[in-house]
């Protein structure tokens, strides 16, 4: 195997390799904030200390301005947004005919939104009622705003993980999730902890599920530069004759 020429190139390689820091990273880190969080809520009622004065914090900010701005972003969160991007990006791959990519993109995606309302109904957390605000039906924890933000996001990194524009993903898309997370806080229909609840379980799941279709084409290897090696002549002259005398 060819040897890489920098050290990130090698460990771009040696993460592709080995699946050992994706899941520690990806699966078993997230599931644990999110069990630890999931049972400091299953044995207290309400909000923690901790959301509660986030909370507190976030409104005290509120401003005519703000207001409107965190209802229209909350919107991208699922039906502006994340809804109809998850069905352009579909039909792309189903026009390329990536049929490993699709069939990751639709498990990855329709398989966390189940897996959100199933934990939603499991936990049964009332939504934060620290000020006005019209009622909403369904139950808090985790968000499905930022579940669905970053499922769509690490999904979509997954997708392009070998693309040369790869860094703007990161960058766009990390900044989606988390103005999403905000507005819900803002409008005062979650607790933080929801918020990082979504945000853990949308990525354990996403990892899981690219461990088990894996999706994403093997990245180039960047091979050394070969040395040029003086090769013997295929027809080498004839050894001079000895002199006799």
């Amino acid at each position: 195997m060819a040897r890489p020429q920098s050290f990130p190139a090698f460990l771009r390689q040696w993460l592709g390799q080995n699946r050992l820091p994706l899941l520690l990273l990806g699966i078993y880190l997230p599931l644990a904030v999110f069990s630890l969080l999931a049972l400091q809520i299953w044995r207290q009622e309400g909000g923690l200390n901790w959301d509660v004065a986030i909370l507190t914090a976030i409104h005290s900010t509120a401003r005519p301005q703000l207001d409107w701005l965190a209802q229209t972003l909350t919107n991208f969160g699922t039906a502006w947004g994340v809804f109809p991007a998850t069905v352009l990006i579909a039909l792309k791959l189903l026009q390329d005919r990536r049929w490993r990519s699709l069939t990751y993109w639709l498990i990855a995606m329709l398989g966390g939104g189940l897996l959100n309302h199933l934990a939603k109904l499991w936990l049964h957390r009332v939504r934060p009622s620290l000020w006005d605000y019209p009622p909403l039906a369904d139950f808090s924890f985790p968000s499905g705003h930022a579940m669905s933000s970053m499922l769509f996001v690490v999904a979509l990194i997954l997708l392009t993980l070998h693309k040369p524009w790869r860094l703007w993903i990161w960058l766009g898309g990390g900044l989606f999730a988390i103005t999403i997370g905000w507005s819900r806080l803002y409008l005062g229909v979650h607790y933080p902890s929801d918020i990082v609840a979504g945000w853990m379980l949308g990525i354990a799941w996403v990892v899981a599920v690219s461990l088990v279709v894996q999706p994403m084409p093997p990245a180039p290897q960047e091979m050394l530069p070969v040395a040029e090696v003086e090769l013997p002549d295929s027809n080498p002259d004839p050894p001079p004759s000895a002199n006799v005398s």
